[in-house]
């Protein structure tokens, strides 16, 4: 936090903390083949769909209409650059089992995946079946008594969990 800035507006100066957006709402991913992609984020992610429109599809944890919304683009659509953009979209999963249980998952289906513990966290990072980076992470700052990353990334093995 900008230590000049007051304590009732962001680090910009420009918006009032009470007006400034206070969580992420969704992701929005265009993908080659709708049916393909709510299959990999049912099955991998847990989501469930909350709502199908022609080429759209919602998916949900519960809690909100819509976690992920999926936009059908067409099987010539190219893929995601390696220039500016979404790097990936990440879901937080509440146990070391889940975490493993995920890595099972993308096992079975073939999904090579990159495990990093950022002592902060542990993830498993992949993509999706369009190229969109996805990361599952695990919380464990507080296992690991830290608060900060400290840009350390190191491999585990996720059958360990």
């Amino acid at each position: 936090m900008d230590d000049d800035a007051p304590a009732d507006e962001t680090p910009t100066g420009g918006t009032p903390a009470e007006a400034a957006p206070s969580k992420l709402g969704h992701v929005h991913l265009k993908v080659r083949d709708i049916d393909r992609a709510v299959a990999f984020y049912r099955d991998v992610v847990g989501l469930s769909v909350a709502e199908r429109y022609v080429n759209y599809a919602f998916l949900t944890f519960g809690d909100h209409h819509h976690d992920v919304a999926l936009q059908a683009v067409g099987p010539e659509a190219s893929g995601p650059g390696m220039g500016v953009g979404l790097y990936h979209a990440a879901f937080e999963v509440p146990s070391p089992e889940a975490l493993r249980r995920t890595a099972e998952r993308l096992a079975d289906r073939g999904v090579e995946f990159a495990p990093v513990d950022h002592r902060i966290s542990k993830a498993l990072y992949f993509d999706d079946p369009d190229g969109n980076g996805v990361e599952v992470y695990l919380d464990t700052r507080e296992e690991n008594d830290r608060s900060e990353w400290d840009g350390e990334n190191r491999r585990f093995d996720p059958e360990s969990l």
